[in-house]
């Protein structure tokens, strides 16, 4: 797809439907399988009451998870709540979950989206977000496809997202890199180059296509300041006392010598 996408990789509200139809692609298709899988590792074992995913119904990030009640927000056809990721319909701290499929990739303005995702979220609430890395091949290829998909999107990179994250009050609990395959539209090319899954996994970690965070949302909590207790001095026996002591020691001592 070229650059007749037009504002693809502006947050207009086309972005995410030309996104979708290119993870129908042979490249696509594999981004979204791996994905997925990371999606459905993570999202089993989060607990809670509340679960969103916004945008890209094609990848269900919530698959796996057991919330009773679970939604899909968006632009995108397919969405149950209509809205735009920058201005989020819920009251504040109501959800425990929020999933972000290339959100960040490929909305309007990014760190608002942060910001509403963290007023939303509950104490301890998780946020689980995947995007391109442009500290990759798959960047490399960025600096010459930027009139086409999916190479029209922010690409964030991560030290810079992780600032935003902290700013927040959002602590990147752990993360992982998948796609280490090179970015080629050929399944062909896609099947000979399995092998480097394991080998960029291993030798070079962090040079994977996509990244995918799992973040929570701390809150400092509040130090109990416990009052402080006034001591009742004990008086100190008197010389009286202490002889009068002694001398009833002293009487039981003879009593029991008879």
């Amino acid at each position: 797809m070229t650059s007749s996408s037009g504002n693809a990789g502006n947050g207009d509200a086309n972005s995410f439907q030309y996104f979708a139809a290119w993870l129908d692609t042979p490249l696509g298709s594999y981004v979204a399988a791996e994905e997925s899988g990371w999606f459905e590792r993570t999202a089993a074992d989060l607990f809670g009451y509340k679960a969103l995913q916004l945008e890209l119904p094609v990848i269900d990030c919530l698959k796996s998870n057991r919330m009773p009640w679970r939604a899909l927000a968006g632009r995108s056809a397919g969405c149950q709540i209509a809205c735009t990721p920058e201005q989020l319909p819920f009251a504040n701290q109501t959800l425990d979950l929020i999933a972000l499929p290339h959100v960040l990739d490929f909305c309007a303005d990014p760190h608002q989206v942060l910001r509403e995702a963290e007023r939303v979220l509950l104490p301890e609430g998780r946020l689980l977000i995947t995007g391109f890395n442009p500290w990759s091949l798959w960047g490399l290829k960025r600096l010459h496809r930027r009139t086409e998909l999916p190479w029209q999107g922010h690409f964030l990179a991560l030290p810079r997202l992780k600032d935003w994250l902290a700013l927040l009050g959002l602590e990147t609990r752990r993360g992982e890199f998948v796609c280490y395959r090179p970015p080629i539209q050929r399944n062909g090319w896609l099947e000979r180059t399995r092998f480097l899954e394991d080998a960029g996994d291993r030798w070079w970690p962090a040079a994977g296509g996509v990244y995918c965070l799992e973040v929570v949302k701390r809150v400092v909590g509040m130090r109990i300041i416990e009052p402080q207790w006034r001591r009742v001095p004990t008086a100190s026996p008197t010389s009286a006392a202490v002889v009068e002591k002694m001398r009833l020691q002293a009487s039981k001592d003879r009593c029991k010598g008879l």
